[in-house]
């Protein structure tokens, strides 16, 4: 008669009920608690994401700009970091221009030697009245808002109201000072 030999497993390839060895079991609870883990500080992440989220802080849309006696004939750039705007003085009026390009939202710069504005990202040009005059820009710049204080006489600029040269609206009382 023949003898079979019958391998014994070893105790890490015992074989349970189901027909899976110790080892792959081991492998698979390893598995899905790696993957829990994973979920757990996935979740947890968002959930700090969540309460602490990007705030954009953005100066004030109405300031004082100073009494318009300060104010010498030209473009004065002094607003122009802190709040966006350029004060404009010419003969007959001040009136406030916001410091963005219409093309695509760039802050143009004031080249005094040359009297324009000028877009450093794709060459709109802008006389100093705000009209676009060259490059890409579609329309002139806009002007915001700009009275005098009843109490003190400063100048108030308020960026939140906009007047579009398009619409007619650089001739409302707002959208300037008239010098007399």
């Amino acid at each position: 008669m023949a003898t079979v030999e019958r391998q014994v497993p070893s105790p890490e390839e015992e074989v349970l009920d189901d027909g899976m060895t110790r080892r792959s079991t081991l492998k698979w609870m390893t598995a899905a608690w790696l993957g829990f883990t994973a979920a757990t500080v996935v979740g947890l992440t968002a959930t700090v994401r969540f309460l602490f989220p990007n705030v954009l802080f953005e100066p004030p849309t109405r300031f004082k700009a100073g009494d318009p006696s300060t104010y010498a004939p030209g473009v004065d750039e002094r607003w122009k970091e802190k709040f966006g705007v350029w004060i404009v003085r010419n003969t007959e009026s001040i009136y406030a221009l916001v410091a963005v390009c219409v093309h695509l939202g760039c802050t143009p710069n004031w080249l005094a030697a040359q009297n324009k504005f000028k877009c450093p990202c794709h060459g709109s040009g802008y006389y100093v009245s705000g009209i676009n005059f060259e490059g890409p820009a579609p329309r002139p710049l806009e002007r915001a808002e700009i009275t005098l204080s009843p109490d003190d006489g400063q100048i108030i600029v308020d960026k939140a109201t906009r007047y579009l040269y398009e619409r007619g609206q650089w001739s409302d009382p707002k959208a300037f000072i008239k010098m007399v």
